[in-house]
Order: C-alpha cells, then sequence, then structure tokens
C-alpha cells in the first residue's frame, strides 16, 4: 500500500464517521473531546481539539449571562470571529458541547457523573486588547503554520498550494521562502527548536538526495516518487529561479546554523557551493531559466528584467564554485524592453520595471533575504525603488479606474495569485488581469517599504473581514469584494505568497532574515561584481 492509498483510506474512514454522528448516545453517554485549547488574539478566539470520531460540535460563547451559539465543527481549529475588538484585555467563557446538547446540560450534576471528562468542555480565553504589534504577531504566526505545520510531512518541503488537485506537489522555491519563515518561527517561539530542526533535516535530505540538473533542482517534485513534476510540457528539469529561491534560504538557514548547529550549516552550504550558475549561459553572456534532460535548451528562456528574477543574478554573482560574471548581468537581465522605465505614476517616479510597477511580488521575492535598505547602483535605489512601485498601487486603489468595490486605502495591493474570476491571474495595474481582486500577500509583504499603508490594509482585512478572509494559516489567497457574497475570497494558501508575509513581516519587525543573509560574506562580493552597492 502506497502513502495516498493509506491516507485516501484513512480519509473515507474519517468521513464516515463524521456522517451522521451527533456525539450522543442513548445511555447519556456523549462523545467528549479532549486536549482543549483556546487562544484569544485581537479580534478572535481559536479554539482547538482532539476527537477520533469525527463527532459535531457546536461553539457557544457567554454573551451577557447567557450562552450563545456561534457556530459549529466536525474538526478543529474553529475561529470564532464573533467576540470583536477592544483596547482591553478581555476573558471570555465559552462551551464546547456535542451537536444537539443544550450548554446547560454541562451544569447537571446526572451529566458529570456519566461523563467524567465533561467539566473540560467549560473554559476561559484571555484576548489580548487589539494593537498593531498582536496583530503582526498573529499574522505572522498563522502564516508561518503554512511551513511548519502543513509541510508535506515526510520531505519536510513546502506544498506548493493548500488545494492542491494534481497530487502531493512540492515546491523549490517555496520552500526556500519556508525555510527563511522557519527560522522566524523558532526565534519567534511559534515552533518548538527540537520540531523544527527535523523539519529542517528532512528537507536537506531531500534536497541532497532528489534528482537535480547541474545543480539545480525543479520547479516542482511529486513527493510520493520524489521525482521532478512538470511544471509545463517542457519545463521538467532544472529551474534556476526557483533554485535561486532556494539558495535564498540555504544561505540564510547557513549563516543562521553556523553557531548552532554545524553539521546542518555545512549541509546547507555545500548544496549552495554544488549550484552551477554558469553553466546556466551555456556559454554565452545571457543567463537562461530553464534546462531538462529530455529537452535541453529548449525553452530558451533569457532571464531578463526588471522583476523576481533579480536574486538570481544576485546569486549568480556571488556563488564561491560557479559565479557568472557582471557581463551576463549588464548584457541580459538589464537590456529588456521593461527593464529602465523613468516615468511617473500618481506623482510617484519609477526607475526601473513595467508600468506601474508591474505585480507586488517582483519587489518582495528578491528581497526576502537581500536589504534593499542602501542597496544602490548608478540608476536605482532599490528601497526607494521597492517604495515607490508599492505606493503605485496604493495610489490606483484610491484612485480605482475601474470602480470595483471596495478599493481604498484600507485595501490595495496587487500581484499574481488565486482569483475568483479566473483561476490564477497577476492582477496588476494597467492589464486586463485587475479585476477587482486583491490578494492580501501584496499589501502585507509590503509592510517593509509602506508600513503605514500596509498596516491600514491589514487592519481592515483583519477586523473588518476577519471572519471571511483569514483562515487556519492566515489571509486566504484572495479577495474580490465585487463578486456577489459567496464568491469573493478564494480560500486557498499557497506557499509563494504565504512565504513573503512571514518572512517579510519578521525583516520589518527585527530584520532578522536580512541580517543573516547580508552577513553571508558572498554576498558583498556578488554585489559588487554586478556594480551594486551598499550604503
Amino acid at each position: 500500500m502506497t502513502r495516498k492509498h493509506a491516507l485516501i483510506i484513512a480519509l473515507l474512514v474519517f468521513f464516515t464517521a463524521c456522517a451522521g454522528n451527533s456525539g450522543k448516545s442513548g445511555d447519556g453517554l456523549v462523545t467528549v473531546p479532549w486536549g482543549i485549547r483556546a487562544d484569544g488574539y485581537p479580534a478572535h478566539v481559536e479554539i482547538n481539539w482532539n476527537s477520533s470520531n469525527g463527532a459535531l460540535y457546536d461553539i457557544w460563547k457567554e454573551d451577557g449571562g447567557r450562552f450563545v451559539k456561534v457556530g459549529s465543527a466536525y474538526e478543529a481549529p474553529y475561529l470564532d470571529f464573533s467576540i470583536g475588538h477592544s483596547d482591553k484585555d478581555r476573558k471570555i467563557s465559552y462551551r464546547l458541547c456535542p451537536s444537539g446538547l443544550s450548554p446547560k446540560a454541562l451544569d447537571s450534576e446526572e451529566f458529570l457523573a456519566k461523563n467524567p471528562r465533561a467539566g473540560e468542555l467549560s473554559f476561559k480565553v484571555a484576548v489580548p486588547a487589539a494593537s498593531d504589534e498582536a496583530l503582526l504577531d498573529m499574522v505572522q504566526k498563522y502564516t508561518c503554520r503554512y511551513f511548519t505545520d502543513f509541510s508535506e510531512p515526510f520531505t519536510g518541503m513546502a506544498r506548493e498550494r493548500s488545494n492542491d488537485t494534481k497530487a502531493d506537489i512540492v515546491t523549490v522555491g517555496g520552500s526556500g521562502f519556508g525555510l527563511m519563515a522557519i527560522i522566524a518561527a523558532i526565534e519567534r517561539g511559534y515552533i518548538p527548536r527540537d520540531k523544527a530542526v527535523a523539519q529542517i533535516d528532512r528537507v536537506l535530505s531531500f534536497l541532497e538526495t532528489t534528482e537535480r540538473f547541474h545543480g539545480m533542482w525543479a520547479h516542482w517534485y511529486d513527493a510520493d516518487t520524489r521525482k521532478a513534476f512538470s511544471f509545463s510540457q517542457y519545463d521538467d528539469g532544472g529551474d534556476l529561479v526557483e533554485s535561486a529561491f532556494m539558495a535564498e534560504g540555504l544561505i540564510t538557514l547557513r549563516q543562521y546554523m553556523q553557531d548552532k548547529d554545524a553539521s546542518i550549516a555545512k549541509r546547507a552550504d555545500d548544496l549552495w557551493r554544488s549550484m552551477e550558475w554558469n553553466w546556466y549561459t551555456q556559454g554565452t553572456d545571457s543567463l537562461y531559466w530553464h534546462w531538462s534532460k529530455n529537452y535541453g535548451w529548449k525553452m530558451n528562456h533569457r532571464i531578463t528584467g526588471y522583476d523576481e528574477c533579480f536574486i538570481a543574478y544576485v546569486l549568480a554573482a556571488s556563488s564561491p564554485t560557479h559565479p557568472i560574471s557582471g557581463k551576463v548581468y549588464q548584457s541580459c537581465y538589464k537590456t529588456s524592453t521593461y527593464y529602465y522605465n523613468g516615468k511617473e505614476y500618481y506623482g510617484i517616479p519609477l526607475t526601473i520595471g513595467m508600468d506601474y510597477g508591474g505585480p507586488l511580488f517582483f519587489t518582495h521575492y528578491s528581497f526576502l533575504g537581500l536589504n534593499p535598505h542602501g542597496l544602490k547602483d548608478d540608476l536605482t535605489d532599490y528601497y526607494e525603488r521597492g517604495r515607490a512601485h508599492s505606493l503605485i498601487h496604493y495610489n490606483y486603489a484610491i484612485d480605482n479606474p475601474n470602480g470595483f468595490k471596495g478599493y481604498g486605502e484600507d485595501l490595495w495591493g496587487f500581484t499574481s495569485s488565486d482569483d475568483p474570476i479566473c483561476g490564477y491571474c497577476s492582477h496588476h495595474p494597467g492589464t486586463p488581469d485587475e479585476n477587482g481582486t486583491v490578494s492580501p500577500t501584496a499589501a502585507a509583504s509590503a509592510i517593509v517599504y509602506t508600513p503605514e499603508e500596509s498596516l491600514k490594509c491589514i487592519r481592515n482585512l483583519y477586523y473588518n473581514h476577519g471572519s471571511e478572509v483569514f483562515g487556519p494559516m492566515g489571509f486566504y489567497d484572495a479577495y474580490n469584494p465585487s463578486m456577489v457574497p459567496g464568491e469573493q475570497v478564494v480560500r486557498s494558501y499557497l506557499a509563494i505568497d504565504q512565504g513573503p508575509i512571514a518572512v517579510m513581516i519578521e525583516n520589518y519587525r527585527s530584520g532578522l532574515l536580512w541580517n543573516l543573509f547580508m552577513s553571508a560574506p558572498e554576498i558583498a562580493a556578488g554585489l559588487q561584481e554586478l556594480g551594486l552597492t551598499v550604503e
């Protein structure tokens, strides 16, 4: 029996148990869950429990001296957004009852005598006062779960998405982001260090043993077979840009572990050193995105910019073993038709990049480890460029030229994500894909550039729309208030969207990931090779 067959059988057993199971029996015994845990956050309470038979439970909250039913669930976690938010700390009483059972029944001596653990069903939750610090800590904590709790268990890698229909697909670039998120989760106490280290060991083991293509990894892998999973017809081999996102995580991991776990640090370094960046030039003055053992250079995709691929050139020039020269960067990346801009949008000058700056992930992915503060070349200041890009999106939402519902100073940010209309698209201003959809990752991950503007959006999404757009691993991937109710939210999570939220919030709060990545001596050498300075 394969791992997937076992999972299917387990799910069938689970859902069979759920059907028609109220949790009550004829003799007065009920299915009492165990391990009830409840945590309070600025505007919601999360309730968790364990139960082996999938019974339905009702959640009751005390309100004005009486208990009011706020919802029902077969499985945890249950997020109660009915509490609102307050500027003061609070304690709220709950009762978790088997479906159909009145909360008053928990007080009867007869019920308690027949159900000895029934006392656990009544509990109080401490809810903190609403503050920006509590809000950001909560968003970061929840988002990190994507890379810890939801990681593929056998490889430790990040799953491509939560609503995967293709198999158990893991992603290389998203897992690179995930390594950085896990480091932040360790430091914040979101995950026990030993558990995190065990997961990191699994990730490194996977990266060390799976098929590689001149040191690079494929975009996707099937976790069950550990073979490359084709991204498209000819894209079934080395993906240099996704591998760059992984290298960003590996270097950060090496720097973090070098005085904590020398073995892990060395393994991360060995993987980084084995990446053959110069081979992907084909011996020319260009850098190419893909190579396949089956199709060779069939895709022939030169990496030109300005876009999310900037980090690939930084890392390629920084390699201590297989570097490219600065000439490749000058001759390839900087010669595209959308590299130089020089225009103004809403009075904001944009030095490089496409009109309106393009989707916001362009200014997120490369800078999860690479600190844009003080990073300059002869044309642009990269922090100011990232801030300009973010503010252009902010002002575009306020302008709202297409009249979409909800856009404004507290709902903005456009990037590639899932979409309630077209499935997956880019959404950025000036294109037909801008269809009323806002991707929470866009404004949230821009917090390092636009803290005030990003917090306006985060507050609005959580405090005003949290019951719709916030779930067990943070903000869902897309929200379009112009759609009819029930169709406005795509309740999915993507690794490449969750990663920037977790990492950039940490960089905003402490600079942790920036400091680690920038402490790598080879990065300074690579930046110099490309003509970049750090002030």
